[in-house]
């Protein structure tokens, strides 16, 4: 007699398990099918799919990068050759051109996920939206903030710059392009089903970004005219972490009004 085997259970993923991993890989917004909620796992789906639209627009990008190259080598050209004045335009130049970059790229931070459809389901998902435009922010400076960053003493050479003057300024465009992308997102919110967003955008947040071009390009100076660079760093990284804690939740509440 022939004995037959029956087969074992087959035992499912737990709840959730599936849609996790799904959210990490797919570029859809995230919904209460398939992902559970969390802080941490929406700031890193965020985060995630925008860097994976970043690198498919690798064009896009490399126009911000070229014209932040450009503006920062013109000054030279168009200014006396002496090596002061050289000195004393080098971070200025730096960080108007890193200020202008910036500002470039902030349309595109919400308009194709709020033209497809893409950002309202974001809004209705069980993920935390701040976390879901915190992640949006990060991949944002990622792509845009940290390129400015890695090529300022580069550029800087420029203009005749000490190599402790560039480590200053480089370590404040560290510090301070952040609180652009952070700042930029509200605006970005804002003007979201507005006409003309793009020339409002730049109303709106170039005002908000001069303190941190005076103490970006302040320390810098500092530096040079023999004081301590500190007090102006410490000041940009106070305003970076209240951009930290501020930026998202008023982002979120600016991008549910343009959905209302």
């Amino acid at each position: 007699m022939s004995v037959t085997e029956r087969p074992g259970p087959v035992l499912a993923p737990p709840p959730g398990a599936r849609g996790l991993a799904d959210g990490a890989t797919s570029d859809r917004a995230p919904d209460a099918s398939t992902a559970p909620p969390g802080v941490l796992a929406a700031l890193r789906w965020g985060l995630v799919r925008d860097l994976r639209i970043a690198v498919r627009s690798r064009a896009e990008l490399g126009v911000q990068i070229l014209f932040y190259v450009i503006v920062v080598s013109l000054f030279p050209l168009a200014t006396s050759p002496e090596r002061n004045l050289l000195q004393t335009l080098g971070p200025g130049v730096l960080w108007v051109a890193a200020l202008l970059a910036s500002l470039l790229s902030l349309p595109r931070l919400f308009a194709s996920d709020f033209a497809d459809g893409t950002l309202e389901q974001m809004a209705l998902s069980p993920f935390a939206l701040p976390a879901l435009v915190g992640g949006k922010v990060l991949a944002h400076w990622l792509a845009t903030g940290l390129p400015l960053v890695l090529l300022a003493p580069l550029l800087g050479l420029q203009y005749a710059l000490d190599a402790e003057v560039l480590g200053i300024v480089a370590f404040s465009l560290l510090v301070g392009t952040p609180i652009l992308s952070l700042v930029g997102a509200i605006g970005a919110a804002l003007t979201l089903a507005t006409r003309g967003g793009g020339s409002l955008l730049a109303l709106l947040v170039l005002p908000l970004y001069v303190p941190v071009l005076i103490f970006g390009a302040g320390s810098a100076d500092a530096l040079r005219g023999g004081l301590s660079a500190a007090p102006n760093l410490s000041l940009l990284a106070a305003g970076l972490l209240v951009a930290i804690v501020g930026a998202p939740l008023a982002a979120a509440a600016a991008v549910r009004i343009a959905l209302d």
